[in-house]
């Protein structure tokens, strides 16, 4: 039987999801570090982004706590964005404690404060979902990105093979609050061609490997376990 693929709706008052995540995260921040920390899944999954990182130039949007910048800004002059002054704060003191060197701000999504085309790369993992303007998000990362640049993105979606713990992991995301969207539709709209690539989660949580070129999309599975 087919499984049918309930997306979220975009939420009616944007910025007020967005503070209401944000306060969240001022919270809960050292709680979420401590959870990074233990969670070894968590880090197994973010790391599946490293191999695609590229260029000279790198961003990371809404990095966090720092864990997976820290795993490649040596290899890249690297930058980051991130909503929330505490995890803001928290990364760059791990970031000093390991003499790693990143230009790190607090700033939205929706208005990255840098120039058009100006990195070769930017890195997204386990945030998209947590944005209530998805067109205006991958805009805006498509505007900060040079020509032929690459977007590597790590979120939740249903799978792509129809796996019922997929989808229930996918129904569960959605009941605590990310917003589910149809990815491959989403990245084709803006241009993007991608690869996808299934990696935790029964399906639910993908890699995708993003070029902007407007050419034809290949999305691939690498179906994996949780």
């Amino acid at each position: 039987m087919m499984m049918r693929r309930s997306y979220s709706k975009e939420p009616g008052h944007p910025a007020e999801f967005t503070r209401q995540f944000d306060r969240f995260y001022t919270r809960f921040a050292r709680w979420y570090a401590g959870f990074i920390r233990a969670f070894p899944l968590w880090r197994r999954w973010l790391d599946h982004a490293l191999p695609y990182i590229e260029g000279q130039r790198v961003l990371e949007i809404s990095f966090g706590t720092g864990y997976l910048l820290s795993r490649y800004a040596r290899r890249f002059e690297t930058y980051g964005v991130d909503l929330n002054y505490q995890l803001a704060q928290l990364a760059r003191g791990a970031l000093t404690r390991q003499a790693i060197d990143a230009n790190l701000q607090v700033a939205d999504v929706v208005a990255l404060p840098y120039p058009d085309g100006i990195f070769d790369c930017v890195v997204n993992t386990m945030a998209f979902s947590g944005y209530p303007e998805a067109d205006a998000a991958i805009a805006e990362i498509k505007r900060v990105l040079c020509p032929g640049g690459r977007l590597v993105l790590i979120d939740v979606a249903y799978p792509v093979e129809e796996r019922p713990a997929g989808f229930l992991m996918a129904r569960m995301w959605k009941l605590a609050g990310d917003l589910l969207r149809d990815m491959k539709t989403l990245l084709a709209q803006h241009g993007f061609s991608a690869s996808i690539q299934e990696i935790g989660g029964f399906g639910s949580v993908q890699l995708f490997v993003c070029q902007v070129d407007g050419g034809m999309e290949h999305f691939n599975s690498n179906v994996q376990g949780a």
